[in-house]
């Protein structure tokens, strides 16, 4: 995954199944957050602990946005449309997500889904390469 540029590495982790998102856990409530954070919205403590979130789930609603976002959106500046979701990851939480499948007739709620690393900017920002980011794709059995 090295060789990925991801759009916050702080977001992702390397799992021998594949990429996946870093969250926490409260050790005191059970409570998960994404992305990371320091204290429980559930419980106020302040026991969190660093988890992989799971890197699969269903699609739990989603709807498609026609128009490019507004700053501070940095992404490709080629619009087209796409799709936005809530993932929900089992025992977990629901995680807000962009979804690699624009076509809404193609979409529906609890369909299994996945983690994928998708490009956020079309065109490198410098030698580097392309920014990538996540996003959930329809998983196939």
């Amino acid at each position: 995954m090295s060789a990925v540029r991801f759009v916050d590495p702080s977001l992702l982790a390397d799992t021998d199944s594949g990429p996946a998102l870093w969250g926490s856990r409260c050790r005191d409530c059970g409570a998960h957050t994404f992305p990371r954070q320091g204290g429980c919205p559930r419980c106020t403590g302040s026991a969190m602990e660093d988890v992989v979130l799971s890197r699969t789930g269903t699609l739990w609603s989603f709807t498609t946005q026609g128009f490019r976002a507004k700053p501070p959106y940095t992404g490709s500046a080629a619009y087209e449309p796409y799709a936005v979701g809530y993932v929900e990851l089992p025992g977990q939480l629901i995680v807000e997500t962009r979804l690699v499948e624009t076509d809404p007739d193609r979409l529906e709620i609890g369909m299994p889904v996945e983690l994928a690393l998708v490009p956020f900017r079309d065109v490198p920002d410098d030698e580097q390469g392309p920014v990538h980011t996540f996003a959930f794709v329809r998983r196939t059995p």
